[in-house]
């Protein structure tokens, strides 16, 4: 009688673990693939400074970037842009389309090895 019991208890439980295996494949197999976010897209073609320039540019312009950032993923979306952007390039895009992006500047010397400031050398003179 305990043998049985137990045979019954194994098949019922295999029954259910199977249940609930086919239950989660199905739901995986339901879920929509997910799609990226905007700025994982931008930072699979974003090279070199270019998040720097963009996020002085989103500092300086927070209610015009949104609309920037959803022009670049649609052409990167439909294909027209291909290539990778770097700093120089995105500013320059920024410019034409009127945003006057102002970067932060350092100016430094190098002497006998060291990377000196203007204030640094001035100092020292």
């Amino acid at each position: 009688m305990d043998e049985e019991l137990k045979r019954l208890k194994r098949r019922k439980m295999l029954e259910l673990r199977r249940k609930m295996m086919q239950e989660s494949a199905e739901a995986e197999e339901a879920e929509p693939p997910e799609e990226p976010s905007p700025r994982e897209i931008l930072d699979g073609r974003f090279k070199g400074r270019a998040w720097e320039v963009y996020r002085a540019a989103e500092a300086q312009f927070p209610a015009v970037m949104p609309q920037v950032e959803r022009v670049l993923v649609d052409g990167i979306r439909q294909g027209k842009i291909r290539d990778r952007i770097d700093g120089e390039s995105l500013f320059r895009f920024l410019r034409q389309v009127g945003l006057p992006v102002r970067l932060q500047t350092h100016i430094r010397f190098k002497e006998h090895g060291e990377l000196k400031t203007i204030g640094q050398r001035m100092k020292e003179k």
